[in-house]
Order: C-alpha cells, then structure tokens, then sequence
C-alpha cells in the first residue's frame, strides 16, 4: 500500500493555514492529500476554517457562525489571502481532499455539493463526531469518511475501532504520539487504514514508518520530498 503524504490545512508550517496560498503550494509540493476544515458561515457557507472563532487566524473577532460570509470574505487570513469558500479549493487544486467537518449542521450542506459536484471519488469527510460520518454517509452512498481521535490508542484501541466500524468509517487519523504498534495492528486486523497527525520531524517519520501506518499528515512540504526516502 501506498504511504500517503497529507498536507495539513495546507502546507500550515510554512503558509496561512486554511487558505488557497496554502493549498497550492502544498499541490506544489506533491502532497498526496490535502487535509482542511470546513465550518459553515451565518448564512450558510462552507467556509475553510479550523477553529470556532476566526480571531487566531485572520485579522477579525468572533465566531464563524455569526458572520456571514460576506464579513469572513473581508478579512486577512494571512499574506492578504482571504477565508476561501470549500468550492474555491475544489477549482484551485486537483489534489484529493479530506474534509474535516465537526458541525453535524454541515452535513447535509457539504452532501448537496458531493451531490452535485460528483466528488465521491475525489474528497473524503473526516470528524471526531460519528454521527457526522453516519449522516453524511446517509446523504452520501459511497462517500469514503475517516474517524478522528486523540484518544490514547494504547489502552482504548478496542473501542476506537469499533467506533470506526459501527461509522462506517474506512480510516482512523490520530495524533502520533498516542499510537501504539498494537493498536495500529488492532486497526488493520479489523481492516482499517491508519494515519498520524502531525508528522512534522524526520524522527516522527521514522516512527509513522516504524508503527506501519498507512499515512501521516504534516505541517511541511520537506517531510513529502524526505519521506521518499525514508523505510
């Protein structure tokens, strides 16, 4: 199987998190996948954004859901870029996608444009919350969805696979320095895919290859170009 390379919110090491600069250079760069959240606006827009207010990321306050997208679109995401809609990162890049969605309320909005856009083949959804990777899957036969958790996989890496299972979910991404040997093997027993977040120095690329996972998600274009390389 192909070790996979995921691009961050980006290339977020080196670039404004969450943003077409940050996306292209990471298609640059010969990312496998690019990993991006997605939140919806007060009027309803998927907007790339990872946390609940923008004041960390951008030059305004408050939160996501109580501007619309008319306000988000005015504000300096970094280097002048502006909080881009789901549908501009769709068009700017041809890289496959994985779609962090929390908010249960996305579903059926993200659903209706992997309905109409026909990108089942192309991005996957990703949570921490299985009730969004069931609904989507509902709206959405085929899609493929991963399961996110920080859970220390060591002593929980029954019930995170079985977590994974009953979502219907085809991988489980979890931070790297919670992964055991054992509960990688335990996924790929139960025929799950496993990646590890955020793989940002050759040591913990040696590791992720080490632990036998499937792919590690990374803040740097230099760990895509190292990884190559590395056994």
């Amino acid at each position: 199987m192909t070790f996979l390379t995921i691009g961050h919110r980006g290339v977020m090491g080196v670039e404004p998190e969450n943003t077409l600069r940050s996306y292209l250079r990471a298609e640059r760069c010969g990312m496998d996948v690019i990993a991006l959240d997605l939140r919806l606006s007060k009027d309803g827009a998927l907007v790339a954004v990872h946390d609940p207010e923008v004041d960390r990321t951008t030059d305004g306050s408050g939160a996501v859901a109580d501007l619309t997208l008319a306000e988000l679109r005015e504000l300096d995401a970094g280097r002048g870029e502006h909080v881009p809609v789901f549908e501009e990162v769709l068009d700017a890049v041809r890289v496959p996608l994985q779609a962090f969605v929390g908010d249960l309320a996305a579903a059926p909005v993200l659903a209706e444009l992997f309905l109409r856009r026909d990108l089942t083949s192309r991005v996957e959804v990703a949570s921490d919350r299985e009730a969004v990777l069931v609904e989507t899957a509902r709206l959405v036969p085929g899609v493929r969805t991963v399961l996110c958790s920080d859970s220390p996989a060591a002593a929980e890496a029954g019930s995170l696979v079985d977590r994974a299972l009953a979502a219907g979910a085809a991988t489980i991404a979890v931070d790297i320095h919670r992964l055991s040997l054992e509960s990688v093997e335990s996924a790929h027993a139960a025929g799950l895919r496993v990646t590890g977040r955020a793989v940002n120095t050759l040591d913990l690329l040696r590791l992720a290859r080490a632990l036998g996972l499937d792919g590690a998600a990374t803040d740097f274009p230099e760990i895509r170009s190292t990884g190559r390389f590395t056994a």
